[in-house]
């Protein structure tokens, strides 16, 4: 190949020459080991079988030589890469013979890519978001204090009769619910909630602020032996222990501190979709048990029946 006018930047020609002088490097290389391997075969004499190997020895050495000489040539009309590139230094990594085994490079360059279009993606939505700005804004910092909405309180400790009143109200709105309230500690109340003859759970509040819950079966012991509730133990059933995680999770969902008499009377409505627990299938499935355990979970808007992995 005649050499020509080298370009600033990378020769592609020379560049696609210089790949298939490696391959054939490669090639060249894996004729010695062969070569190696295979050892003195196919002659009737040990002289024969000598001479047969370090002829065919020779003849893998002088290509593997030729090889990369042609290799050498090559990169010396590659030129070299043009450092205008948005990783900088970084693109040396490239060069880490062992790139199967840290593809750092690779890596990099997606991390990148994945940068970009979330900045890009942050723009959009900062465009739309200034676009679609609420009326409720700073223009209306003239209006006078009589015509604004009156705050309510958001402090965390209400009078335990008002504490009463709520769970007395929910208590009357389900029937097939029972509640029980304790106060062991002084003003924070205890709940032991009984759904039908399904299950039985004990609710730890802070006054009107939920911060525990644990399912327990209908026919298990929730209470120690000094008689008070059992806030510590487990269920010994798999089932109720997977509606203790979902009820904690209910518990995250469900927070509105400016009014929490609505985060309990919604917590003990999807709590209430438990009265089926053993009866309805799966909404997507179909099917009443999966792994031995029928749907544990309920969607927290439609409080559908869904396993636990058919739910995702």
């Amino acid at each position: 190949m005649a050499e020509g006018v080298l370009n600033p930047g990378v020769n592609l020609e020379a560049f696609s020459q210089a790949i298939a002088a490696i391959q054939a490097l490669r090639s060249s290389v894996t004729r010695v080991f062969d070569c190696l391997k295979d050892g003195m075969r196919n002659k009737e004499t040990l002289e024969g079988r000598e001479k047969g190997f370090v002829a065919a020895f020779q003849e893998s050495l002088h290509s593997v030589s030729r090889d990369l000489s042609e290799l050498e040539r090559l990169s010396n009309l590659v030129g070299k890469p043009s450092e205008n590139h948005p990783l900088h230094n970084s693109g040396l990594l490239s060069l880490d013979p062992v790139q199967d085994k840290t593809p750092l490079y690779s890596q990099l360059l997606q991390a990148y890519k994945w940068s970009n279009k979330l900045q890009y993606h942050a723009g959009l939505a900062s465009g739309l978001l200034n676009q679609q700005s609420l009326k409720r804004s700073a223009n209306q910092m003239g209006v006078s204090a009589k015509r604004r909405p009156k705050a309510q309180p958001t402090t965390l400790v209400l009078p335990p009769q008002y504490v009463d009143d709520v769970i007395n109200r929910i208590d009357r709105m389900f029937p097939e619910m029972s509640i029980q309230l304790s106060r062991p500690n002084g003003t924070s109340a205890m709940l032991l909630v009984t759904l039908g003859k399904v299950l039985k759970v004990i609710v730890v509040m802070r006054s009107l602020f939920i911060d525990r819950t644990i399912v327990k079966g209908y026919n298990e012991n929730v209470y120690t032996e000094d008689g008070k509730l059992d806030i510590w133990s487990k269920s010994s059933y798999q089932v109720f222990q997977k509606v203790t995680d979902h009820a904690t999770t209910a518990l995250l969902h469900y927070q509105l501190p400016q009014m929490p008499d609505v985060v309990v009377r919604s917590f003990m409505t999807w709590l209430r979709s438990y009265i089926k627990l053993f009866q309805a299938p799966c909404q997507r499935c179909g099917k009443f048990l999966q792994d031995g355990l029928p749907p544990t979970w309920r969607d927290f808007r439609t409080l559908e029946a869904f396993h636990d992995t058919c739910r995702q």
